[in-house]
């Protein structure tokens, strides 16, 4: 990208932070004036006690007449700050979206107007220092006392940034005003903010003289209603083509491109982080200059900045940004260190800040006190540290599975993945650590609690699966029972995330029911959630496991229903297994009188009856009839079919023959391919993407 593509990106950043800004600050309004006035209030309680007593009928005629304003007043009050609301959000949010080329508009207006304001003031408050000058400044340049006109003191040095600040203001203005720009009208703008300063200095009476700045700006105010009245049209037409272009684009591509589309020409992440550093850097200026600045500690002061940083909703949003682009990173140097390529597709960043946002609305940040939002801000700043751990290792454990079942010789590798294995063990056993020790039991803690023992078994999990694939790798036999142990040890793994859905879904449920503090919209948030994760991770769940579970049982009993084979008839089949390519010390016989192992037959026996070979039915009719036939949903749960699959062999009498160029596959090779079918046909809900956010946003 050139210098001059980032100056540019770098200026349309800048451009979108002020309706931002202007936003956040209509957030902060309080539509509701839930607070009496002093004179309101001073009404209801000066009424006399004695008057009260003797004279009840006129007194409560008073007392419901001021009860009456009050109420006519807030609603007044509160329907003017609705429309003040609606009207800033929309404007706001207008801007935001709009063009380059229609900002630079806008802010070019926004400019010349601000000119005249600031003109304004600088003449009001320049004639205002001439009035008082005695001798006056006329007087010094006609008898031309230069000690006093180049006295610092003097008036004509003091006079002197106002007449710069004029008639640089007049150019700009001159050049940047959206009125029409007639060859006399430019030559004149200069001058007319110099008019009042110049008229202040004759000798003119001072009636005249104090209204010069308020005639001073009619021309250029002229200009401007001139420019944003011819302009009226355009703005309706640019709002409208950008709906028509909006829904044009949705329905030939789909929201959701929508979406992305405008989420990248706004640079949406960029303009939030932008904003919430200026917003911060401003926060933290305003404390330093206060009075107390001095004797205010760091913690203090950091605390106070978290806690500002996230009171409103577009604050949130600023700060979910900054969380989002440190995870990213985070993301991207566990990646480095693992020597694996970046998936942008399944970015950390991402789904941290969807995570983070949706869990400070679910607990309502923005709407508690400040002491209770900074407990709740690291309470979410936990629950999104377990899920961190949740993301590296689900970056992880495909790395050690591939290491293992490809006999990668590289030690480094090897040593990094554990390494970071390691970590995500010590991590969440440490947190626990510090987190117990200094907490009471609450259903928070028991939620990152649940979280970072899950973390913790499915690193155990993936480290016993590796270990027994690089067992198997140093073995020069066939390993038929390795299906049977890395079956146990997931289902040991996915059986306890099981329970742990379980415990979250009831966790989020008693929070929902008897914690939440009348946040009408966490609430409906948290019922989703909890919605989601009982679909999803529970019930979802449950079907896939025991839809394994089913077809492994189904599969034993079609292969136990199959003769074994003697060592005679090995002897004299003298070929290895048609679907792994390996050495057979024990075979099962089909039907149609092909040799297999039994672990391979019944790894195919989840995806169909058929012979590998022949294509026949591998299972007796009377036999069939006594054992489920697989449905459909076996196809889907071997995602990895190819691999099963031997290659494509015609029938053929002789498969002796056949078969005998396979003989000198290596182990190696066999083992990897092995490797990733056992892989597919146990059920992985870690990998679930609905198990990481899903689970933590509805159990807590």
């Amino acid at each position: 990208m050139s210098i001059r593509a980032k100056f540019l990106g770098f200026v349309d950043v800048i451009m979108r932070i002020p309706p931002l800004f202007l936003l956040d600050e209509i957030l902060k309004m309080n539509l509701f004036n839930e607070n009496l006035s002093s004179t309101q209030l001073g009404s209801l309680t000066n009424l006399d006690t004695n008057d009260t007593i003797l004279n009840s009928t006129s007194t409560l005629n008073q007392t419901e007449s001021i009860v009456s304003s009050i109420d006519l007043h807030g609603l007044s009050v509160t329907l003017f700050k609705c429309v003040i609301f609606l009207i800033g959000c929309f404007s706001s949010l207008a801007i935001f979206m709009l063009w380059t080329r229609h900002l630079v508009i806008i802010y070019m207006y926004v400019i010349s107007v601000g000119l005249i304001i600031l003109s304004h003031w600088s003449n009001v408050s320049a004639v205002a220092l001439l009035q008082e000058g005695n001798p006056s400044l006329i007087e010094d340049i006609l008898n031309v006392n230069i000690q006093r006109l180049t006295s610092p003191d003097g008036m004509a040095v003091t006079l002197l940034p106002h007449f710069l600040l004029q008639y640089v203001m007049g150019i700009i203005f001159a050049y940047i005003h959206l009125g029409p720009k007639h060859q006399l009208t430019q030559r004149i703008l200069p001058f007319t903010f110099l008019m009042p300063l110049i008229l202040a200095i004759l000798p003119i009476p001072i009636n005249i003289v104090k209204h010069a700045p308020t005639f001073a700006a009619v021309l250029p105010l002229v200009l401007s209603k001139i420019a944003i009245w011819s302009a009226s049209v355009d703005i309706f037409r640019t709002l409208l083509s950008g709906y028509r272009h909006a829904v044009s684009f949705a329905e030939n591509f789909g929201l959701s491109a929508l979406v992305e589309n405008e989420w990248q020409r706004l640079n949406v992440p960029c303009v939030l982080r932008a904003f919430w550093t200026i917003r911060l850097l401003e926060q933290f200026a305003s404390i330093a200059m206060s009075p107390e600045a001095e004797a205010l500690s760091f913690m203090f002061t950091f605390q106070k900045l978290l806690i500002s940083g996230c009171e409103t909703l577009i604050a949130l949003l600023g700060m979910t940004s900054i969380i989002s682009f440190i995870c990213h990173y985070i993301g991207v140097l566990f990646q480095m260190f693992l020597m694996a390529e970046e998936d942008d597709d399944k970015s950390i960043g991402t789904v941290s800040a969807i995570l983070f946002y949706i869990l400070s609305l679910q607990t309502g940040l923005t709407t508690l006190q400040p002491d209770k939002r900074f407990v709740r801000l690291c309470r979410n700043l936990c629950l999104l540290l377990t899920a961190l751990l949740h993301f590296l290792h689900n970056m992880v454990s495909p790395i050690l599975m591939s290491l293992s079942a490809s006999h990668n010789p590289s030690r480094k590798r090897h040593t990094r993945a554990l390494l970071v294995c390691a970590f995500l063990v010590l991590a969440p056993v440490t947190l626990l650590i510090i987190l117990w020790s200094r907490h009471q039991p609450s259903t928070w803690l028991l939620a990152v609690s649940v979280f970072s023992i899950e973390v913790i078994v499915k690193v155990l999990v993936s480290l016993a699966t590796y270990t027994l694939f690089l067992v198997d790798a140093q073995r020069q036999i066939f390993w038929e029972r390795l299906d049977d142990y890395i079956y146990y040890i997931k289902a040991f793994g996915n059986s306890v995330e099981f329970c742990f859905g379980i415990f979250l879904f009831f966790n989020g449920a008693w929070i929902l029911l008897f914690e939440s503090e009348n946040n009408t919209l966490g609430s409906i948030i948290r019922s989703l959630m909890l919605l989601i994760h009982s679909y999803f991770n529970i019930w979802c769940e449950a079907r896939a496991g025991w839809s394994v579970y089913m077809k492994r049982r189904t599969a034993v009993q079609k292969i136990s229903s199959l003769p074994d084979a003697s060592s005679e008839e090995l002897q004299h089949f003298d070929d290895v297994c048609a679907i792994c390519y390996q050495e057979m010390t024990s075979a099962k016989i089909t039907r149609c009188r092909h040799y297999f192992h039994g672990v391979c037959l019944r790894k195919w026996l989840y995806v169909q009856d058929k012979c590998p070979l022949c294509h026949e039915i591998v299972i007796n009719q009377d036999v069939k009839t006594e054992v489920e036939k697989p449905n459909e949903e076996a196809i889907e749960q071997v995602p990895n079919l190819e691999q099963l699959l031997p290659r494509r062999a015609t029938p053929s009498r002789n498969i002796h023959l056949h078969h005998q160029p396979h003989r000198g596959r290596s182990n190696s090779a066999s083992r990897e391919s092995s490797h990733s079918s056992i892989s597919s046909n146990t059920t992985t809900s870690s990998t679930n993407p609905n198990n990481g956010s899903g689970r933590m946003m509805a159990g807590n």
